[in-house]
């Protein structure tokens, strides 16, 4: 049965929920990393309803607000990507004391990419790397992120006052911006910008990719696929797949993928 506590970190503590393996774990232990702000929230319940899932054939999964986030100790203006991975770590940690089998690593969109460098950086005992639609250009997800900002101010003033390079200087003057309703100061945004994926070559056995395409044939994107590939040339293992749906992490309404919780627990039940 599911159970949610508080997992002591620095600074302050960490919501968690732990899914135990129903059979006492015969496959591999996951820690699952949330998508960035509004995303997490939106994701919430995917997120739920595959770590019950997994745990149900065999997979035990922690689920960790990170530092700033959802119901852990902090403010989001005081998140750094540093303390995230080491949330991670602390985590990890967690978990392998009470699975007998393999660690590994599931996030989804920043959380992915988040659960690759915290793999990148300290491979040795993280086995499985699950991503789900990871972000492969932070510059580019940066962007995305500011043009919030724009889109709200046209909504309430019939015209947005600035501009993203404005958004950008601002932030390189040191100023933390709000944005959709979170402080984003300019560490993290930097952080941020500069991630790449595939430079985020993870010393991990295996890699399982999983995208969500709303086209009639479904694939993994060129981005993703190129950020792959530069893995795949270090030797690492990488296997890929795309389902049809929706993007569940940024649609108005909670909404949910039956085939990407079916082809993931597809993937995992091949490997093990």
């Amino acid at each position: 049965m599911s159970s949610a506590f508080f997992l002591p970190a620095e600074p302050g503590n960490r919501f968690c929920i732990y899914h135990p393996a129903a059979d006492g774990s015969k496959g591999c232990g996951f820690v699952y990393a949330h998508p960035f702000c509004e995303e997490m929230n939106k994701a919430r319940r995917m997120a739920a309803l595959q770590s019950r899932r997994l745990a149900a054939a065999g997979h035990a999964v922690l689920q960790i607000d990170l530092f700033g986030c959802g119901d852990s100790s902090g403010d989001f203006a005081d998140a750094r990507w540093g303390i995230w991975k080491q949330d991670l770590q602390i985590a990890l940690t967690w978990l392998r004391s009470r699975v007998n089998g393999p660690l590994g690593l599931w996030g989804l969109r920043l959380g992915a990419t988040l659960a690759a460098d915290t793999a990148h950086e300290h491979g040795p005992g993280i086995e499985q790397l699950l991503l789900w639609q990871p972000v492969s250009n932070g510059e580019q997800f940066l962007t995305q992120f500011l043009r919030l900002r724009l889109a709200a101010e046209m909504l309430a003033d019939g015209a947005a006052q600035t501009g993203v390079r404005e958004l950008r200087e601002t932030l390189a003057r040191g100023e933390t911006l709000e944005i959709a309703g979170y402080d984003l100061h300019p560490g993290l945004a930097a952080e941020i910008d500069a991630l790449s994926l595939a430079d985020l070559v993870p010393a991990v056995e295996q890699v399982h990719c999983l995208e969500v395409s709303a086209a009639a044939e479904p694939k993994v994107s060129p981005a993703s696929q190129r950020a792959l590939e530069a893995w795949r040339s270090k030797g690492v293992e990488v296997r890929t797949a795309a389902v049809r749906g929706e993007p569940f992490w940024s649609t108005t309404e909670i909404t949910e993928c039956e085939p990407l919780l079916a082809a993931t627990e597809g993937c995992l039940e091949r490997a093990y």
